[in-house]
């Protein structure tokens, strides 16, 4: 018989949906997903990407989904105290489920769907995006130990999501063998055959981009956001500009920030930049296979699942090294390159020899391949039955 999982989260998330109808297909596992709300399949305001976002892709297909009562009229979480959810106590105690992932500890739903599940003995786990770089408050530092270590002490395991995630969990007190790898990973089926161009199909992507030459596209996909720091790419690209470096810099995404870069664009006579502004989820993988190198230059980034997206379409990274995801996917040297955030001479002569090199692009992404084909939801599979049997057997 499968095993009845329950996958906590506050909305459907593009990321996750995939995962779950995969792990579901499996003969051994059952996936429940519970929501808090239902409004990124509704559309409402994304904060980050300061617009409404609907995403594009069925989100409900393969597993199966259940909304919390009052889900309708949540939106998204904002703080602690957001997203109220009086019923998931009842859901999580009477469902029959015989493990909860939870996602994180906040809103405060998520703590009441943990304390439901401990309530009437469902082992709990937790998987989140947290790890020992991210910027904290002194006090929040300083509790933080103490008030994590009983926490996860109640909890059967941590699910994590690569390397500096489970080095969190282990500095939190939560011993290793119940630590269990179940990594970030997107739809890498989905992303490498949509990212699979001609020839020709790719240089119409290109065209599409405002790109008709040769010259290498250097692509930033994220949110305008300052954690982001796309400022900072600008003007790496501003000092390459200058000193003759031919290539075009295409930013797609939108935000807080979006009306300052254009403005910094301009005072940088940056006349090789484009700015496409949001584009959804079945329209990006035609925009990595047409770029050339991925930059995200983020500080204080928990993980940045956007590279794994740009490895999928063979493009070399370029990325700071406090992102979460760096120890696990960028290899200096093999497929990209990392620097300091907020370093921005360092970012300018991490992109000047790829930028530079096609031969050293092509090897780079051919390497960022094989290294996210590794990275996928085969290996979250095998990571959850593993902390399945150590609750189950």
């Amino acid at each position: 018989m499968a095993i009845r999982v329950a996958f906590i989260n506050t909305h459907p998330i593009q990321y996750f949906a995939p995962l779950y109808a995969y792990l579901n297909a499996a003969d051994d596992i059952s996936v429940t997903a519970l929501y808090l709300s239902d409004y990124s399949l509704r559309g409402g305001l994304d904060p980050g990407f300061g617009r409404e976002v609907k995403w594009d892709i069925d989100m409900l297909a393969g597993y199966e989904a259940r909304f919390v009562e009052g889900a309708p009229a949540r939106s998204a979480a904002d703080g602690f105290l957001s997203m109220v959810a009086p019923a998931i106590w009842d859901e999580v105690r009477s469902g029959g489920y015989d493990a909860l992932v939870v996602h994180g500890h906040t809103p405060a739903a998520m703590l009441v769907a943990i304390a439901a599940a401990i309530s009437v003995g469902t082992p709990v786990f937790i998987r989140g995006e947290t790890h020992l770089g991210l910027e904290r408050s002194p006090l929040k530092t300083a509790l933080r130990r103490p008030l994590m270590g009983a926490f996860y002490g109640r909890l059967a395991g941590a699910l994590a999501i690569g390397t500096a995630n489970a080095a969190f969990y282990r500095a939190m007190g939560v011993p290793g063998a119940r630590i269990f790898s179940v990594p970030y990973a997107v739809d890498n089926a989905r992303f490498m055959a949509a990212s699979q161009l001609t020839k020709a199909e790719r240089a119409a992507a290109r065209r599409s981009l405002g790109v008709a030459d040769a010259a290498p596209i250097v692509l930033f996909a994220a949110k305008f956001t300052r954690r982001k720091r796309p400022d900072d790419l600008l003007r790496a690209a501003a000092i390459l500009h200058r000193s003759g470096t031919a290539f075009h810099l295409v930013m797609v995404g939108s935000g807080e920030m979006e009306a300052a870069l254009r403005v910094l664009a301009h005072d940088l006579a940056l006349e090789n930049v484009r700015f496409v502004g949001f584009v959804n989820q079945n329209d990006l993988p035609a925009i990595y296979a047409a770029s050339d190198i991925f930059v995200l230059p983020s500080g204080n980034e928990p993980w940045g699942l956007a590279v794994n997206e740009a490895m999928c379409a063979r493009l070399p990274i370029v990325l700071s090294e406090e992102i979460g995801c760096a120890p696990d996917l960028v290899r200096g040297g093999a497929n990209g390159q990392t620097f300091r955030a907020g370093d921005v001479p360092a970012l300018t002569e991490a992109l000047r020899p790829l930028i530079a090199d096609r031969a050293l692009r092509e090897r780079m992404g051919e390497s960022s391949r094989r290294i996210i084909a590794r990275w996928s939801y085969a290996e979250c599979l095998d990571g959850l039955r593993a902390a399945l049997a150590s609750v189950t057997h």
